[in-house]
């Protein structure tokens, strides 16, 4: 704790979001965040950075609706998917007095940001949501104002089915929203809950273009939900979120022909984490590979120190712990050639496994 008497109690205790770029780690192979390989080339004139943007900006709002198969009134553009996780909570939780649910482990921004908020979190786990009836999630969210689903899941690749995600959803109706964080839905797109939000006035879903759409350093987001959910969270969010380059770059993003090539760019990524897949299945120098959706795999190292091993080679990778083992490994889906770099790697402790393993023999 810092001597800070200015300090409130719930930040001076808060364990800050460790993002990928916050590991300061070197190498010449990233891939640690996520990321896209496919590098935009974006040629802007903007010639009225003097005025103030459109807090909204029609062009880019009537794209994405286009896109997500929604009207304009249900779609809300912040600054990353992260700006949607910190509105949601900010505007519909009480502090001290309401919480949020998460199946553990996820992506850890929905823990910061209920804790930067004094909301506290019901931590359920991710067996739970996969494997457990509707009936007993639905006892164990209680009473739990925001309910975060992950699909798929970070770090863990899991998909929950959509149909458990509506049965939820009615289970909750006027409890709680359910919240589907979907920032890699567009590596299973058939798998969205965007459908349901038509149906149901308590079920949100979050977008980014940070994956798929290859501009995570344009920190562009969008919450998706009816108009009555947003209505409040317009009241809360900065009266300028978006700046005019922003709003130029992300419209010529959503065009149909960017649409078109983000497409292809997947249906490659994919074909490329089938390849990944079946590398990592062949190594004895990995105990486990998780089968999961997204633009990465998880995968258990028999050996911690192989990670090491990586980094002496330029390969950046995102190591982590879970279910308290520190063994751990997820892989962005990189290019050929950086994939290659995986390859290189995974050959040289296939080796050097071989070999251990006849010397003892």
């Amino acid at each position: 704790m810092s001597n800070n008497p200015l300090l409130p109690t719930n930040i001076d205790a808060l364990a800050a979001y460790s993002s990928a770029k916050s590991e300061k780690l070197t190498g010449t192979t990233w891939l640690n965040a996520n990321e896209s390989p496919y590098v935009k080339n974006i040629d802007i004139t903007i010639d009225d950075l003097n005025r103030y943007p459109d807090p909204q900006p029609a062009s880019v709002i009537d794209h994405y609706a286009s896109y997500a198969q929604l009207t304009p009134e249900q779609v809300l553009m912040t600054r990353g998917a992260d700006e949607g996780i910190e509105l949601l909570v900010r505007t519909y939780c009480q502090p001290m007095q309401d919480s949020v649910t998460l199946f553990l482990p996820t992506y850890g921004m929905y823990k910061v940001t209920a804790d930067t908020h004094n909301v506290a979190i019901n931590g359920l786990n991710q067996a739970l949501l996969l494997e457990g009836t509707v009936d007993e999630i639905i006892t164990a969210v209680g009473d739990s104002k925001l309910v975060f689903i992950c699909n798929p899941n970070n770090p863990t690749g899991s998909l929950t089915p959509l149909d458990k995600i509506k049965a939820i959803a009615a289970a909750l109706e006027s409890k709680a929203l359910v919240i589907v964080d979907e920032a890699y839905i567009e590596f299973c797109p058939e798998q969205s809950a965007s459908k349901l939000i038509n149906e149901f006035a308590n079920v949100v879903v979050l977008r980014t273009l940070s994956k798929a759409f290859a501009l995570a350093g344009l920190r562009t987001g969008f919450t998706l939900a009816q108009e009555s959910v947003l209505a409040p969270i317009r009241k809360v969010i900065a009266p300028y979120p978006v700046s005019t380059v922003v709003a130029s770059i992300a419209a010529s993003a959503l065009s149909p022909n960017a649409i078109t090539s983000m497409r292809r760019q997947v249906s490659i990524l994919n074909a490329l984490k089938t390849k990944l897949k079946q590398w990592l299945a062949a190594s004895p120098a990995v105990l486990q590979v998780l089968s999961g959706e997204g633009n990465f795999v998880t995968l258990k190292l028999a050996d911690k120190n192989s990670f090491n091993i990586a980094l002496e080679q330029g390969l950046v990778m995102r190591a982590f712990t879970l279910h308290g083992e520190n063994n751990w490994l997820r892989i962005s889906i990189g290019n050929e050639q950086e994939l290659e770099q995986v390859k290189i790697w995974l050959d040289c402790l296939n080796q050097s496994t071989t070999q251990k393993g006849q010397e003892v023999s």
